[in-house]
């Protein structure tokens, strides 16, 4: 793990490409609302699925508070696949976040078509 990032910078990198950002909550939490363009890899499945980060130069971790994601960036940063890559934590999680939030329920509730009444 490379340290925490703020989530101001982490919010100044979503027009960029160079960065992953990984919501650990559950699905549920996800489809919520989450940071846009942020991929949900469930905390408790991350063992299994951090090989799908290893071509990453660069991933940060989100979490409800903060504390659990800084867990999850050192599992990433252990993996040999992601050696060469840069793992931070989001200081201070989703509670400290600032920036606009996207919600697959909302999303799915706007797409519909408008009521006739």
């Amino acid at each position: 793990m490379d340290g925490e990032i703020s989530p101001a910078a982490v919010e100044d990198l979503l027009d960029g490409d160079d960065a992953r950002i990984v919501d650990i909550r559950s699905p549920t939490a996800y489809e919520q609302g989450h940071i846009p363009d942020s991929e949900n890899i469930p905390f408790e499945t991350l063992p299994d699925r951090v090989a799908e980060l290893a071509d990453a130069d660069r991933i940060i971790t989100v979490c409800p508070h903060g504390q659990a994601s800084v867990q999850a960036a050192r599992l990433i940063g252990s993996y040999e696949g992601t050696a060469d890559s840069r793992v931070e934590s989001m200081d201070g999680g989703l509670t400290a976040w600032d920036g606009p939030l996207e919600s697959e329920t909302q999303q799915a509730l706007d797409e519909g078509p408008e009521a006739p009444f």
